[in-house]
């Protein structure tokens, strides 16, 4: 790898990737691109070639894309039209003659019996990747555990935790872990049309996370499954928006489905240790 793209550079993701990069290769070397102008002058000052666009802006990834032979995607949120974001930077890869890329995906159990349909739009993203010619490695995540903060709050070391996910299981991971891997495969190791699943070696219920809470707390934090409509009538009473509420109920009814369960030891061979555990992540990340 001569000469990397990394798309979606300023987020939480791409920030990680591209320090773990910088540890071991030239500035000169990386390219960068992302929306937000104002996060880019820390990255020209230390010589990253770093480029205003975004992947409905086709003239933006052609410019970036020039020199390169590998980029990172990663995936977009999913407010637009994602897959088509994802297939204009493939096709612009293409048309650019870059060699290899990389896509940020999910690690999920079944893609046919999802509820969050919005998961879909990864797998269509992965076809469209192994149907282009291009060199590739997919980097399948398991959920972050930053998701915990969406779901678990302050609150709940009083009231307890009171989620529709029954006794189903997630191997939460932590998403900094996931960005070193993913940088570490990219700087050591060939595009050989491969599927990483970089997940926790371990996974949890919810009753494990109101344990954990209350280790970390020292207060007692109860776990109590609830059925999806009372789960529903719940974020209605307290305001939220109904595709909020959709989105939310759709993901915890995939952990109640064992979707987020799986389990390889991907992430630990790229890290070269073990991933952080739900235990120990409090006392270096607090989100918990």
């Amino acid at each position: 790898m001569n000469k990397i793209l990394v798309t979606g550079a300023t987020g939480q993701m791409g920030s990680t990737v591209i320090q773990t990069l910088l540890k071991k290769m030239s500035p000169q070397h990386i390219s960068v691109i992302s929306r937000q102008e104002e996060k880019m002058a820390g990255l020209r000052s230390i010589g990253v070639n770093a480029f205003v666009g975004s992947y409905e802006d086709v003239a933006s990834l052609e410019k970036a894309m020039d020199g390169a032979d590998t980029v990172l995607l990663i995936s977009s949120g999913d407010q637009g039209n994602r897959v088509q974001e994802h297939q204009n930077v493939v096709d612009t890869a293409k048309r650019c003659g870059v060699q290899n890329i990389a896509y940020t995906s999910r690690a999920l159990r079944d893609r046919t019996t999802l509820q969050n349909k919005l998961m879909q739009d990864h797998f269509d993203t992965e076809d469209y990747i192994m149907g282009s010619g291009l060199n590739y490695t997919i980097f399948q995540n398991g959920l972050y555990m930053e998701f915990l903060q969406f779901v678990v709050n302050k609150d709940h070391l009083e009231k307890g935790v009171s989620l529709p996910t029954g006794d189903g299981k997630a191997a939460f991971t932590l998403r900094a872990d996931q960005a070193e891997a993913m940088a570490n495969v990219l700087m050591n190791e060939g595009f050989e049309n491969k599927t990483y699943r970089f997940t926790n070696n371990e996974t949890y219920t919810f009753m494990d996370v109101a344990t954990i809470l209350t280790l970390l707390s020292g207060k007692a934090v109860k776990y109590t499954p609830v059925e999806l409509p009372v789960f529903v009538q719940s974020m209605k009473q307290r305001g939220l928006p109904d595709a909020a509420i959709d989105k939310m109920a759709a993901f915890l009814l995939d952990i109640k489905n064992n979707q987020e369960a799986v389990v390889t030891h991907d992430l630990e061979d790229a890290l070269s240790r073990k991933p952080v555990t739900l235990l120990s992540v409090k006392k270096k990340h607090r989100f918990l």
